[in-house]
């Protein structure tokens, strides 16, 4: 394993030193729960909004629109799942035909609970046909999920078209970031996406940590009780 050349970065980045460095005195100093109110829990808490202020700065969000999830899969799951049940009275979904399988699984768990799914293709670049969007949404479109940038063979989505045929349309947009996020400008105050998933391990983080963009005002119902996020 001496000689070993890693050039698999597109599945995973080792963790930066600068990255260890910053974590290390928080994993070896006593801890405390973010949500107590003593010094130890304000002190939790204050390191955790500051990690958040970080994430919501690498894509121009508020730090008050990031949640922290334990990686890519959960905020994927989180995102499609939640604004299918925020949105009931809606059954329909679109999702292009090459998402992850986070998002995938998911849009089929819906499917097998009684919601229609439409599978949009792609060109022969892998992406995604606006007017193909614009033409699949219906009034009774509960959400629309579009990854960024594909994990396989690269294709770069119009994004910010894609949003804007959404919001035109009243219709809920999810992105899947994770192999986009830190390799392309992501500006969620030009790309009105409605919720974003990345992931730590793609950006020289540790695993086990993703985050998720929830745009100040979309209605997300987690399906989680008793914590904060």
């Amino acid at each position: 394993m001496q000689n070993l050349v890693y050039l698999d970065n597109a599945a995973t980045t080792p963790l930066d030193e600068s990255v260890l460095e910053a974590m290390l005195p928080l994993m070896r100093e006593p801890r405390g729960n973010p949500s107590s109110l003593h010094a130890l829990g304000a002190a939790a808490r204050k390191a955790v909004e500051e990690a958040r202020a970080s994430v919501a700065r690498l894509i121009e969000a508020s730090p008050g629109e990031i949640l922290f999830t334990a990686g890519g899969t959960e905020s994927d799951n989180l995102a499609v799942l939640g604004l299918a049940a925020a949105n009931p009275e809606k059954r329909h979904v679109v999702i292009s035909a090459i998402e992850h399988p986070a998002v995938r699984g998911a849009a089929e768990h819906l499917e097998a609970t009684g919601y229609e799914v439409t599978r949009l293709g792609v060109t022969a670049d892998g992406v995604v046909n606006p007017a193909e969007l614009a033409e699949a949404l219906r009034p009774d479109t509960a959400l629309a999920a579009v990854m960024w940038a594909n994990n396989e063979v690269g294709a770069i989505q119009l994004v910010e078209e894609l949003a804007g045929i959404c919001r035109e349309a009243g219709v809920t947009f999810h992105v899947d970031a994770v192999q986009g996020a830190g390799r392309i400008p992501i500006d969620v105050s030009r790309s009105l996406v409605s919720t974003l998933a990345f992931s730590a391990h793609k950006l020289y983080g540790p695993q086990g940590i993703g985050a998720l963009y929830v745009r100040e005002g979309v209605k997300l119902a987690l399906p989680l009780f008793g914590g904060g996020l």
